[in-house]
């Protein structure tokens, strides 16, 4: 595994994490979610969960909502002695729908990109 691996987690937004109206979640609910994957991609890698040193050109594209389910992408871009570039991708790929009903919702085909961003991890010395 080096650069190209490819990590895809999916979580479920719960309504308790809806922090403005109409049930918006902030954008720092994809970070704590690329944090994550990151540690995976480390542990994979390098058999370390690792540390995040850093974020670069983080993009807030579109809106999260308590009720969606996210899938979280991070790629392996670069593989310095120590650091790892990973870009990192959440998207939108299940939406409640509560103009239908209280417990409604569907599958988004294609998913909604809710939040981009550039992270740098780094290792311990082998």
């Amino acid at each position: 595994m080096s650069v190209g691996t490819i990590v895809t987690h999916r979580k479920y937004v719960p309504y308790s994490h809806a922090h403005y109206a109409g049930n918006l979640v902030d954008g720092a609910y994809a970070l704590a979610a690329f944090g994550d994957v990151a540690t995976e991609v480390c542990i994979q890698l390098d058999g370390d969960e690792g540390l995040f040193a850093s974020y670069a050109d983080v993009q807030f594209k579109a809106p999260m909502r308590a009720g969606d389910v996210l899938e979280i992408v991070a790629t392996v871009t670069r593989m310095g002695n120590r650091s790892r570039t990973i870009d990192f991708e959440a998207r939108v790929v299940c939406r409640g729908r509560p103009d239908r009903s209280e417990s409604a919702a569907e599958v988004l085909d294609p998913p909604i990109v809710a939040v981009t961003a550039t992270g740098t991890v780094v290792v311990p010395a082998k």
